[in-house]
């Protein structure tokens, strides 16, 4: 009788200790679910960090040669002031002519460059250039030496 007791303790323990092996076992799975989903969130974070590292460093690297290529540009001689004030009058009569060309471009107006009296430029055409197929022009006659 008392080896039957000892032997219903000893299997009611080991039930006990299985039950908490099985719950610890389900414990250390969700941990080491966890572990792996913050490892692959880690392993991406640092991919990120990467491309952003190697970005910032040929940004970097672009930026200093860019910093070359403008100090390159303020050192060098400056043009001649005939030639400085010759670009400053051709920008100044570009920005004149701005409004004439976008009214022409726009199709509400006549060609800049026609006058008051002149027909449009498209219609100036030389037929013989409208007929032409795309051929090149004809060699000139040479006289006879």
């Amino acid at each position: 009788m008392d080896l039957l007791e000892k032997h219903q303790d000893i299997l009611a323990k080991r039930a006990e200790l299985l039950e908490e092996m099985g719950s610890r076992r389900e414990q250390l799975n969700i941990l080491r679910r966890q572990q792996v989903k913050e490892c692959e969130a880690a392993r991406h974070r640092n991919a990120t960090l990467l491309q952003v590292f190697v970005a910032g460093a040929e940004v970097k690297s672009l930026l200093k040669d860019l910093q070359k290529i403008e100090d390159g540009l303020k050192g060098g001689k400056l043009p001649h002031p005939h030639l400085l004030a010759l670009e400053t009058r051709y920008w100044v009569s570009v920005e004149e002519s701005i409004p004439a060309w976008d009214h022409f471009l726009l199709g509400k107006g006549p060609h800049p460059i026609d006058g008051p009296g002149q027909t449009a430029r498209r219609d100036k055409q030389n037929p013989s250039i409208a007929q032409d197929q795309g051929l090149p022009p004809r060699p000139k006659p040479r006289a006879a030496r």
